[in-house]
């Protein structure tokens, strides 16, 4: 009885198998070749076509298409290829987990002369852009095991990139040997490209244990990237243990490959770890390298999919970078410059002849506009931290930097320069204007600039006290040599207790025996009872207003302007004695020229702050007058300004001048 029934069930289930295996092998099925073409075509909006059909039953399901091709969208220019042309298509599924509701599973898929024509028009309209389809129900899950490809070859062409290069696709070996390797050559972003992709075959089926191997060489005109590592999940782009590293003679170059803009660069080598969080969230952490003379480090991350402003999906990317030893010249690209010296080392010699004509050009502040539609890019967040400035003739010590550029609006909060033990700080607020231009707000505070270390970068003088202030600017322009040209503020600045080597007042009261005992090596000091300074801006012209010294000896004046659009100084300073003495004959300094070339007269004696001028200038200009005084070291810590200082806060309306002790009035 038993066994009726088993023949029974056997006879019930094998019969009808039996019968499709039959009907597979006799049916023609080129006859549903019309119904699957009207339905891919409907699902990917445009026209797809099949030669052939066969469908084989053994283990699973076998179809395989001959001559199949994915045509271009039906708008697009005639004569060119179709975007997916396959010489013949076969696919393996399994029916009984389809059946059962575990999702679709195809171990094979297979391609043989797969030919692609991926490209773009001059107006930004592309072939590879397929429809979404008209369902609103969500397909059954999908995993694939082999995807195999013979003889694969795809062309890309995309105007707007300057892209046009060509690649091979085939796939080697099977199962746990599997590999993809890809070959491209042509030109990207108008520089010849090169690449070389081995990668394990895409199989889904193997465990996350098992991880995706990859391994890219690529060289795009002088830039070069190598990723080497594993994918635990490369369809989803998760799970990464990447290697990647980056080298050339100017990250700038690097836009094309990364998808945002980067400022130019001297040469450079870096190399991190990649973190693939999906395509949500894509990381380069633990990045150390060298930028120029700089080292550099830190970790990049970058939300492609940032939040919809206007309509539109913005990228996100944070930076928290970081340098031990920074050159400045090295971020000159950041703020318009040119990046680098002539003397860098790597760089090409197209950047050793841009180093040096920007030398010997007669400006200082760079006048590259700045691109407003690149600031729209994305929102991007920036913190920096340079540990030690180099540089024989930069007063400043680091450098700390916290930016913020959210819906175009640049935020800097703040830049931050050590100079010894004080401070030189700007907040700046940059937004976009109609046209190209930019509106800034910038403050800057002196907090206790260290006198000797300011003394330090003229390699002459020595001294100590500290120089505190307070400054404004309001300007509109597209570069930051507009920007600083049209401004309009003001600047407070002081200076209480310590002590004036007493070879200003020689110098400038022609005693030239005791210039000549300074210039020997012993210089008289003679105390400092108050150093104020009151300085206006109006259109880009800096004011003198107030500057003045009270010393044991004289009492020193500065008057005169300082022109910011023309780079242009006319100082003039100017000692009167205290005491009468033979040959004290009061006289000015003439301080002249420009921020590059600043020229100092009288004498000879003075010829060598010349050189710390021009370099405190590039940094703030009113400090350019810093060389000509010499400070000395005192214990005296109470403010002494009396008048003076009253008249100057008077003129500041009382505010932006500050001492730790009320001010007293001068004894003399």
């Amino acid at each position: 009885m038993a066994n009726r029934r088993t023949v029974r069930r056997l006879a019930l289930i094998g019969v009808p198998i039996a019968l499709l295996v039959v009907v597979a092998a006799v049916w023609n099925w080129d006859w549903f070749i019309p119904i699957v073409q009207s339905q891919a075509s409907a699902a990917l909006g445009r026209p797809v076509t099949i030669g052939h059909l066969h469908v084989r039953v053994r283990r699973h399901i076998e179809v395989v298409a001959e001559d199949v091709v994915l045509g271009n969208p039906p708008d697009w220019p005639s004569g060119d290829p179709p975007f997916v042309s396959i010489g013949g298509l076969t696919v393996q599924a399994e029916v009984l987990p389809y059946l059962e509701g575990r999702g679709l599973i195809l171990p094979l898929i297979g391609m043989h002369q797969p030919r692609v024509y991926a490209a773009e028009t001059h107006d930004g309209a592309a072939n590879f852009r397929l429809s979404a389809g008209s369902g609103g129900r969500r397909g059954p899950s999908l995993k694939i095991g082999d995807l195999r490809i013979d003889d694969g070859q795809a062309h890309i062409v995309m105007p707007k990139l300057k892209t046009d290069f060509n690649a091979t696709v085939a796939t080697q070996g099977q199962g746990n040997d599997a590999r993809i390797i890809v070959d491209a050559k042509g030109t990207y972003a108008a520089q010849p490209i090169t690449a070389r992709l081995i990668g394990g075959a895409l199989l889904s089926l193997r465990d996350h244990e098992d991880p995706w191997p990859i391994d890219l060489e690529l060289a795009n005109g002088p830039t070069r990237v190598a990723l080497n590592g594993t994918l635990e999940d490369p369809l989803a782009f998760k799970g990464a243990n990447v290697r990647l590293r980056f080298s050339g003679p100017d990250m700038g170059l690097l836009e094309p490959l990364v998808g945002f803009p980067i400022p130019r660069t001297p040469a450079y080598q870096i190399a991190g770890k990649l973190n693939l969080e999906g395509l949500q969230n894509i990381r380069f952490d633990d990045f150390q390298g060298r930028l120029g003379a700089s080292d550099i480090g830190g970790s990049i991350l970058v939300r492609p999919s940032g939040t919809e402003v206007n309509g539109k999906d913005r990228p996100e990317v944070t930076l928290n970078l970081r340098s031990n030893r920074i050159d400045l010249t090295d971020l000159n690209g950041f703020i318009g410059g040119t990046p680098g010296r002539a003397t860098t080392a790597n760089a090409t010699p197209q950047q050793r002849e841009a180093a040096a004509k920007a030398t010997a050009g007669d400006k200082l502040l760079p006048d590259t506009p700045i691109s407003v539609p690149r600031l729209n890019w994305a929102d991007i967040h920036l913190k920096y931290r340079g540990a030690h400035i180099e540089g024989r003739n930069m007063p400043l010590d680091d450098l700390t930097v916290a930016l913020d550029v959210v819906n175009g609006r640049i935020s800097v909060h703040p830049v931050s320069f050590g100079v010894g033990k004080g401070r030189l700080l700007s907040n700046i607020d940059l937004t976009p204007t109609s046209g190209k231009n930019l509106h800034a707000r910038a403050d800057v505070r002196m907090q206790n600039l260290d006198v000797s270390r300011l003394m330090e970068a003229t390699h002459t003088f020595q001294g100590a006290g500290s120089v505190s202030g307070v400054g404004a600017i309001d300007s509109t322009g597209d570069s930051l040599a507009t920007l600083v040209g049209n401004g309009n503020g003001e600047i407070k600045m002081a200076m209480a207790g310590g002590n004036l080597s007493s070879v200003l007042v020689d110098l400038t009261g022609l005693e030239f025996g005791k210039a000549l005992l300074s210039a020997l090596g012993f210089p008289e000091k003679t105390p400092v009872e108050c150093f104020v300074g009151d300085l206006g801006l109006k259109q880009g012209l800096l004011d003198f207003k107030v500057m003045t010294m009270d010393t044991g000896e004289a009492i020193v004046n500065v008057s005169g302007d300082v022109n910011l659009s023309r780079e242009t100084i006319d100082l003039a300073l100017k000692t009167n004695s205290k005491h009468f003495s033979v040959g004290s004959l009061p006289t000015n300094i003439d301080i002249g020229g420009t921020f590059k070339d600043p020229s100092i007269r009288p004498g000879a004696e003075v010829a060598a702050r010349v050189g710390a001028a021009a370099g405190l200038a590039a940094v703030f200009a009113p400090l350019a007058i810093l060389p000509t005084i010499q400070f000395g070291t005192s214990d005296a810590e109470d403010a002494r300004c009396g008048e003076m200082l009253q008249q100057a806060r008077a003129s500041a309306g009382g505010k932006g001048l500050h001492t730790e002790r009320p001010a007293a009035s001068a004894g003399r």
